[in-house]
């Protein structure tokens, strides 16, 4: 599913028009992006938890030379599925 599939969801299951939808939707990835910006952990019950977890650097290879390379500390976004919605997949 793509972010136009996913408003025309969000529309329909919201008796939204598609242009309030996509609003509503741009708002929401915003706040979140914002919050994890910011170091924020946001938990959405029965959904899941998005949080920023921090990658240590490390040593890695480059595979053409084979000379070994320092791979810089970075932050990644991450997301652990709720319990409600494991349950629904599985």
């Amino acid at each position: 599913m793509n972010k136009s599939e996913l408003i025309e969801k969000i529309a329909a299951g919201a008796g939204l028009s598609k242009a309030d939808a996509k609003k509503a939707l741009d708002a929401t990835t915003a706040a979140i992006k914002d919050a994890l910006v910011a170091g924020d952990k946001i938990a959405l019950v029965g959904f899941g938890t998005f949080s920023v977890n921090e990658r240590p650097a490390r040593e890695g290879i480059n595979p053409s030379t084979k000379q070994k390379i320092t791979i810089a500390a970075k932050k990644v976004a991450k997301f652990k599925a709720g319990a409600e919605l494991a349950d629904a997949i599985n």
